[in-house]
């Protein structure tokens, strides 16, 4: 079955190991200026870093964001199936993946914020709902549309659905095949077919697995060490060797009054709550602050009506570190890990320090730097530190298509924490 020549999709398949996966990457994305605090999660778990429901569970994704724009307008959403790369399935009707309605869903569940600076509409939905249920496992991609503006698209939001029938053991450790308690950490995985029946795992599985739920540096259908007839093994994998990092930073914005945990100062300059973050220094040692993985949570000092109470803040952000000509970024969850202009770090001459100052709605938000090259690769910016102690999260997801199928089913799933 297995020739020591490799057939063209293993070819295939080890160029795509090669690719950036930006080229192919799940992003939430904001298509308009006037929204902001896109959230999806699955049920009320903010800290979950990948937003994933079991089928034919009671479990629901959440979708919610703002918008700063208060004049009404129709919003709707469509709900489209996805392949294991995010690719919009071609091979499938509505009827496949959706019981009910799949687009011209009408998002009803609306509130106006009370006594805050910056005005602005909340709006959530959940999914499912009574007008439309996920009969299929995999990949899904949401598209919230403006009736009122030509059906003009203003987020894409995206989740998926597992149906766990293969089982997936996870580990990680810091010896690994570059070095011993340093600073990388090697994932180890199995991979149990169960009942599944699997002829060719060369076409018909495919495996993502990334630290963090980091899209952009996630590793795909790397190559197992071992292939069994009931499943995989990959224990020396090098495409799964990852730089270990340093926990996150963290801060959080409670009351705009006065400085919250993270916070120097706080102000208002007659426009504009303002937040000041402490500066940012290089950290030479490593030293364990328990952290969220880039999660954030909206919320204030009293924990109440967050939704609708909560205010909007320029956050600053202040950084040292050794000038570059790579671009800096601020990454976490609240930048739907994207690096966009708004999350730019920007150096200061006069200063000597790299800044930038974002609009953050109140609450809890963990991130880090991260430096991208000019081929689009990123990583941990050389100042924040790199050490084997670092408790990172990684996730596994595995994806079948039978034969005779025309799309991919996530039919395993396997978040790992250390604790």
């Amino acid at each position: 079955m297995h020739k020591l020549k490799l057939s063209l999709l293993s070819l295939l398949s080890l160029l795509m190991l090669s690719m950036p996966y930006q080229a192919m990457s799940q992003r939430n994305e904001i298509l308009d200026d006037n929204i902001a605090s896109l959230q999806v999660m699955n049920g009320t778990d903010w800290q979950s870093l990948l937003p994933i429901i079991t089928l034919n569970s009671s479990d629901v994704v959440n979708i919610s964001f703002d918008n700063f724009n208060q004049q009404y307008h129709r919003y709707t959403y469509k709900i489209e199936h996805c392949e294991s790369d995010w690719s919009v399935s071609t091979q499938l009707f509505s009827s496949d993946y959706v019981t009910g309605f799949s687009e011209g869903i009408p998002i009803e569940d609306i509130s106006q914020s009370v006594n805050t600076n910056v005005e602005y509409s909340h709006l959530s939905f959940s999914i499912p709902n009574e007008k439309c249920n996920i009969k299929l496992s995999g990949n899904y991609q949401v598209t919230v549309v403006d009736e009122d503006d030509n059906n003009r698209p203003i987020l894409v939001a995206h989740f998926m659905v597992a149906e766990p029938l293969m089982n997936i053991g996870m580990s990680y450790r810091t010896n690994t095949d570059i070095d011993i308690n340093s600073t990388h950490q090697q994932v180890d995985l199995s991979l149990s077919y169960n009942n599944v029946s699997v002829t060719n795992p060369d076409t018909q599985i495919k495996t993502i697995v990334m630290q963090n739920g980091r899209w952009d540096d996630a590793r795909i259908n790397a190559r197992p060490d071992n292939i069994m007839p009931r499943g995989m093994q990959w224990t020396h994998c090098k495409n799964y060797i990852f730089d270990a990092g340093n926990e996150y930073r963290k801060f959080e914005i409670l009351d705009v009054s006065h400085p919250t945990m993270g916070i120097e100062t706080t102000d208002w300059d007659g426009k504009n709550y303002n937040a000041y973050i402490w500066r940012d220094e290089p950290r030479i040692n490593y030293l364990y602050d328990e952290d969220a993985n880039g999660a954030y949570c909206i919320r204030n000092s009293d924990n109440n009506d967050n939704d609708r109470l909560c205010q909007y803040v320029i956050t600053h952000f202040t950084l040292k570190t050794t000038p570059t000509d790579n671009d800096i970024y601020i990454d976490g969850a609240f930048t739907n890990n994207s690096f966009l202009p708004k999350y730019k770090m920007t150096y200061n001459p006069s200063s000597g320090f790299y800044e930038a100052s974002i609009l953050l709605k109140q609450g809890y938000y963990s991130y880090k730097y991260l430096v991208v090259e000019n081929n689009g690769k990123a990583h941990d910016l050389q100042s924040e530190g790199n050490f084997f102690q670092t408790e990172n999260a990684y996730q596994c997801l595995v994806y079948y298509r039978g034969n005779g199928e025309r799309t991919d089913r996530l039919v395993g799933f396997s978040n790992l924490k250390q604790q």
